[in-house]
């Protein structure tokens, strides 16, 4: 047990309680169900990535086509106050850097959370005007914004988690990890179709799943 007590110290007792509880307060097995939290945290990873890559690409490059590569600078166009800020902040690492503010590289530094307020509620007139060509269904059929939207913000908030090495396991990642792969599809088939041949998700997620014991949990959007 020596090994447990040494790495229940190091993730800190309020962190490693949460596997404690799940475990039925077996910390030997607590040790495990982290183990796993981190193997499907890693294999979400890259289709997150190639998610987030295409999506970010999709839209930069129709409203490129629109209003123009500098679309972000343009007040009118921006609806959400982060997004704004996000853009100042890019602008000024790159002056910073004593780099050229090239559009690639401004688009480059804009977080997930950027990208997916594009296709929020605020951005309906936009999506109908403009931004609906960035995805299809594989006939061929164009999205509707909430189509698109709805499965992202649990997506983006499960990204977060994992970013900040989060527990995940009472989420229902085999649920977001079909949607990110579909909602790639629907950006880029081609893309898509490379993420599979890399994807490890499929094979780190247990066969049989695993048992978590009931436990408190703050997170009401987990599912």
């Amino acid at each position: 047990m020596t090994e447990v007590a040494d790495m229940e110290a190091a993730l800190s007792l309020e962190r490693f309680a949460r596997y404690v509880a799940w475990a039925g307060g077996d910390r030997a097995r607590a040790l495990e169900l982290y183990a796993l939290n981190t193997r499907i945290s890693e294999a979400l990873y890259t289709p997150l990535q190639v998610l987030e890559l295409a999506l970010r690409n999709r839209v930069h490059t129709v409203m490129s086509a629109a209003h123009g590569e500098r679309w972000f600078e343009a007040d009118d166009l921006l609806q959400a106050p982060h997004q704004r800020e996000q853009v100042e902040v890019a602008l000024a690492e790159l002056a910073k850097d004593s780099k050229q503010p090239l559009p690639g590289r401004v688009v480059a530094a804009l977080t997930f959370s950027f990208w997916t307020a594009m296709v929020s509620p605020a951005y309906e007139d936009l999506w109908r005007s403009t931004l609906s060509p960035i995805a299809a269904k594989p006939d061929g059929k164009r999205l509707s914004r909430k189509q698109l939207s709805r499965p992202l913000t649990p997506i983006r908030l499960l990204r977060n988690r994992i970013a900040h090495h989060e527990p995940i396991l009472h989420w229902n990642t085999q649920k977001h990890h079909a949607a990110m792969t579909e909602i790639t599809s629907w950006l880029s088939p081609a893309a898509a179709a490379w993420c599979a041949t890399v994807d490890r998700y499929p094979s780190v997620y247990p066969a049989g799943g695993y048992h978590l014991e009931p436990a408190p949990d703050p997170d009401i959007d987990a599912e």
